[in-house]
C-alpha cells in the first residue's frame, strides 16, 4: 500500500514537471512565430525556474522515499528481534533460590524435630544444591522439567521434648509437566513431582538424653497447575505459577506458587527475579517405618534464561 502511494506520487511530480516544462517551451516559441526574433530574456528564466522546481521534487522524493525504506526496516527489526523463530521454543533456566525453611522433621521411633531457619543460616549449612527449568513447547501446549537438589545441614529448633541436635536432609525434587495453553497468557496442566528425601536426626531430648535415627523415602505427587505468563515475544517478563497436589496419592498435601518479573535482553538471554513458595506435608508409616516431612520453603529465585 504504502509503496503504490509514492509510485502515485512520484508520477504526478513528473508528469507535472514534464507538462510545466512543455509549457515552458510553448511559451518560447509563440514570440518566435510573431516576431522571428531572439526570445526575451524572461521566457529562459521560465524554463529554468520549471526546469530547476522538477530537479529539486525529484531530488526530495527520492530522499523520502529511502527515509521512509530505512524507518520500516528498523521497524521491523526491532518488533522481530525477540520472535520465535520456528514453531518450537526451547528455554533453559539454571537459577538459585535464597530459602527459608519451616516446619517438622520426625523418622523411626523419634519426637518430631522443628525446623526453623533463614536464608543465613541455610546457606552457611548448605553442603550443595542445583537447580534448573527445562522447557520445550509449541504456541499450543508444551512440556517442563523442573529439577532441584539441596543437601542440607541444620539444627534443630529447642523445645519442651526436643532439645537440641541437628538435622540432615538430602532433597531432590522433579517435576515434569504437561501444559496446555488455553489463550495465549494462559496455560492449564497436570504433572507428576518426585520428591525424595533422606532424613537424619542427631538430637538431645529432655527424657532420653542423645537420639539418632535415619530414613529415606521415595514418593510421586499428582498435581494441576495454572500458569499466566507474557508471551515470549515481549522484552518484559511477568509470569504467575500455582499447583496443588498430592491429595492422600503421595503426600496429604503439597501447593506451589511462583511470581516472576523480568526482562528479555535478547532473543537469546533473559533473567528474572520473583518469589517462591514449596510446601510438601507428608507422612506415612509407623514405628521404625514412620517417615514425617511437613516443611515450607520459601524464597526470593533468581533465574538466567536462554530461549531458542
Amino acid at each position: 500500500m504504502k509503496n503504490s502511494t509514492i509510485f502515485n506520487f512520484v508520477t504526478s511530480i513528473i508528469n507535472g514537471g514534464l507538462q510545466s516544462k512543455q509549457n515552458a517551451e510553448t511559451l518560447t516559441v509563440i514570440p518566435a512565430l510573431h516576431h522571428r526574433t531572439t526570445p526575451p530574456v524572461y521566457f529562459h528564466s521560465v524554463k529554468t525556474f520549471f526546469a530547476k522546481k522538477l530537479h529539486y521534487g525529484i531530488l526530495a522524493l527520492v530522499a523520502a522515499c529511502f527515509s521512509v525504506t530505512t524507518v520500516s526496516a528498523q521497524e521491523k527489526d526491532s518488533s522481530e528481534w525477540v520472535q520465535p523463530k520456528s514453531k518450537w521454543h526451547f528455554v533453559i533456566e539454571p537459577y538459585l533460590i535464597i530459602p527459608n525453611m519451616n516446619g517438622e522433621i520426625a523418622v523411626r521411633q523419634l519426637p518430631a524435630s522443628k525446623v526453623d531457619a533463614d536464608a543465613g543460616d541455610i546457606f552457611s549449612k548448605l553442603r550443595m544444591a542445583g537447580m534448573i527449568y527445562l522447557e520445550a513447547g509449541t504456541d499450543k501446549m508444551a512440556f517442563s522439567a523442573d529439577l532441584i537438589f539441596m543437601d542440607l545441614k541444620q539444627e534443630v529448633t529447642p523445645g519442651q521434648v526436643v532439645t537440641g541436635g541437628d538435622a540432615f536432609a538430602k532433597q531432590l525434587v522433579a517435576e515434569f509437566a504437561w501444559l496446555w495453553k488455553l489463550k495465549p497468557w494462559l496455560d492449564v496442566g497436570a504433572a507428576p513431582r518426585i520428591t525424595d528425601i533422606k532424613a537424619d536426626l542427631d538430637i538431645q531430648t529432655s527424657n532420653s538424653g542423645e537420639r539418632s535415627g535415619s530414613k529415606r523415602k521415595t514418593w510421586v505427587d499428582p498435581v494441576i497447575i495454572v500458569r499466566a505468563q507474557t508471551p515470549l515475544e515481549n522484552k518484559w517478563i511477568f509470569q504467575f505459577r500455582g499447583d496443588v497436589g498430592g491429595f492422600g496419592v503421595g503426600s496429604d498435601l503439597t501447593w506451589q506458587i511462583q511470581a516472576n518479573a523480568g526482562y528479555r535482553w535478547s532473543s537469546l538471554f533473559s533473567t528474572t527475579v520473583g518469589y517462591r513458595i514449596l510446601d510438601i506435608d507428608y507422612e506415612k508409616g509407623d514405628g521404625a517405618e514412620r517417615f514425617m516431612y511437613d516443611i515450607a520453603t520459601s524464597g526470593i529465585s533468581i533465574r538466567l534464561g536462554f530461549s531458542f
